[in-house]
């Protein structure tokens, strides 16, 4: 199986920046694609960005032009860089391997999951 540990969460103002990323182990990353959700306080978990085994991306229309997902298979990591961050982006951040070839943006469908990574932003 694949073990997904995320790092790169903190506190940010608006308007400001972080790099999540997101590191596995136990099976190469190449077999799968990856995908970046989110889930506030009192809400459901939600889909941010997805990134296929060949590198075609997609995104929530919350963060488009925002947010970039790419992956390093040499490295078996994937990355999420968030530029222009709002309040309303804070949440806890996890990584998710699906091993399907559905573009799916469910949760349900995600093998794999890390432990998640706290953003905050303030205004």
């Amino acid at each position: 199986q694949v073990q997904l540990v995320e790092s790169g969460g903190g506190l940010v103002q608006a308007g400001g920046s972080l790099r999540l990323s997101c590191q596995a182990s136990g099976r190469t990353l190449s077999n799968y694609a990856m995908g970046w959700f989110r889930q506030a306080p009192g809400k459901e978990r939600e889909f941010v960005a997805r990134v296929t085994r060949v590198g075609t991306t997609y995104y929530a229309d919350s963060v488009k032009g925002r947010f970039t997902i790419s992956r390093d298979n040499a490295k078996n990591t994937v990355y999420l860089q968030m530029n222009s961050l709002k309040p309303e982006d804070t949440a806890v951040y996890y990584c998710a391997a699906d091993a399907g070839y559905s573009n799916t943006r469910s949760p349900s469908t995600y093998e794999y999951w890390g432990q998640g990574t706290r953003v905050t932003v303030s205004s």
